[in-house]
């Protein structure tokens, strides 16, 4: 009897010792977890955010009532044009400097997404069916030209303080959601990096 209640007074330090060990690896596994909760919940830094274009809040889906002109005179829902990532751009037919400069913008963003690039579709929403440039029809072949009543647009679309329509490039996710907005005067590098993470973690589109 004394022989075995000296094994179990061996046996119970290492038990303790193994539970102590186990118990060690689990936090050691789990701390990167803990830390990071830790990192949201209570020190909450500031500046989070790593995405340039601001994120449309609360979601503003392509409207059922939004209607658009084709090239061909064929007037459809712009819903009917789900199912890609939108990259809006609103001006009128005649394009100015400021409108030619965004669309080569959206032309050089869609082309620099590399194979992804597909998965984008660049349109001009055009808010007169007069004559486009020809400079401008020539340059952007793979952009879609669709005419839109500005109104309506303006429902949809919001803008920054002090801005216009025109001023902006939207991006609509390929459930047909206004996702971002790209601010006036944008620089395309931050544009490519959003675009790039989108169509990396994204199976959309």
């Amino acid at each position: 009897m004394n022989q075995l209640k000296a094994t179990d007074a061996v046996r119970k330090p290492s038990w303790n010792r193994g539970r102590w060990m186990l118990l060690f690896l689990v936090l050691i596994c789990a701390s990167p977890v803990l830390l990071s909760y830790f990192t949201y919940y209570v020190v909450k830094p500031r500046g989070g955010s790593t995405n340039y274009g601001a994120l449309v809040e609360p979601q503003r889906p392509i409207p059922a009532t939004l209607a658009v002109r084709t090239p061909n005179g064929e007037i459809v829902s712009m819903q009917s044009f789900k199912g890609k990532w939108l990259m809006l751009a609103v001006a009128p037919s005649a394009c100015d400097q400021a409108c030619a400069t965004k669309l080569y913008f959206m032309r050089q963003l869609r082309v620099t997404q590399g194979p992804e690039r597909d998965r984008i579709q660049t349109v001009w929403l055009r808010t007169d069916d007069k004559a486009v440039p020809p400079a401008v029809a020539g340059a952007h072949q793979d952009m879609l030209f669709l005419v839109a009543d500005r109104g309506a647009l303006a429902d949809w679309l919001p803008v920054d303080t002090g801005t216009t329509l025109e001023d902006h490039i939207f991006l609509v996710d390929p459930n047909g959601n206004l996702m971002m907005r790209f601010p006036k005067n944008p620089d395309p590098s931050k544009i490519k990096r959003d675009l790039a993470k989108l169509l990396k973690w994204s199976g959309l589109g």
